[in-house]
């Protein structure tokens, strides 16, 4: 079992965090990133909740035997502290369930990003591959609770994944607030070299052995168009056919595809401030949670404009 997980939030820094903690030389991360096992432990991940556009495909990555989990780590130099990278974790109570039954003494790491602009970068990732049929984020974003509700996926679910207090209050609930560590995402992208050292003596390895955030997992846009309204609908229907071959065949198939439907669409627009305001007044309750768990203030995420929009990481 590993030592240490980073269990939240999806689009809000993990994969950025992962790849600098990997080249830390007392630290060994898994290959894959996100292997999701906790989510389900000993159980494929059931189809009644994998009914949304290319849900079926993604859930044949899912490592859910504990041996093939276990041997992820097989790997791990005698010393070093292992860990994974699943940010669906800080969603799931099951899963803190599952992890307390399993890993008693793990530490965690969650990040959290200002919840509109992470449900904007939320939709625009699906948006940009392909899968997301609906060209206005609001209206997905309305949508949001009947998709679950028909069973689609974990990362369709653009309301409830950013409802971090009520996610740590359940975590600190099942586990000591002292195995819990949270930061912000803007912390990671502005003071990454402090930010890697919070986290370093936290996990209490050496401070200092990596200082900089690789660029990863940079964002895309696929502008919406006649032609790429057609690629979509390809890469829907073939993310269904997808459910039925090996990972590695659709992901070389969709591959090209995508290339097509992102190439010269530009930077993803801005987020109408109208639009801004709707979704916020979802979180507040859910932000004032989250001040008192963790004592900081989060005020900054209420302004029309945002504080943790994406930026480029440079190496």
């Amino acid at each position: 079992m590993p030592d240490f997980l980073i269990v939240g939030a999806p689009k809000a820094g993990s994969t950025a965090l992962h790849a600098a903690l990997v080249r830390h030389p007392d630290l060994f991360l898994s290959t894959p990133k996100e292997p999701k096992y906790f989510l389900t432990a000993d159980a494929p991940p059931p189809r009644s909740t994998q009914r949304g556009p290319g849900d079926a495909h993604s859930a044949q990555e899912w490592v859910w035997r504990r041996g093939d989990y276990e041997a992820l780590f097989d790997a791990a130099p005698a010393g070093r502290l292992k860990g994974e990278s699943t940010p669906f974790y800080l969603w799931s109570t099951d899963a803190h369930r599952r992890i307390r039954a399993a890993a008693p003494d793990v530490r965690m790491i969650a990040v959290v990003r200002d919840p509109v602009e992470r449900a904007y970068s939320n939709w625009s990732h699906l948006w940009a591959d392909g899968l997301e049929p609906e060209a206005d984020f609001l209206t997905a974003w309305r949508a949001a609770p009947a998709r679950a509700a028909a069973g689609w996926a974990p990362f369709w679910r653009y309301d409830e994944l950013g409802r971090y207090g009520e996610q740590l209050q359940h975590l600190t609930s099942v586990f000591p607030r002292e195995q819990v560590h949270v930061l912000r995402y803007r912390d990671v992208l502005d003071e990454p070299e402090r930010t890697l050292d919070r986290i370093c003596a936290f996990l209490g390895v050496r401070q200092g052995a990596v200082g900089t955030i690789p660029s990863s997992n940079v964002g895309r846009w696929a502008a919406d168009s006649p032609r790429n309204r057609r690629l979509r609908r390809v890469v829907r229907a073939g993310a269904a056919l997808g459910a039925h071959v090996p990972p590695t065949v659709w992901r070389g198939a969709e591959r090209r595809v995508l290339e097509r439907l992102q190439r010269d669409s530009g930077p993803r627009p801005r987020l109408a401030p109208a639009a801004r305001r709707e979704v916020l007044e979802h979180y507040r309750d859910d932000v004032a949670l989250l001040e008192q768990i963790t004592g900081d203030s989060y005020r900054d995420w209420f302004g029309d404009g945002g504080t943790d929009l994406y930026r480029i990481r440079k190496p």
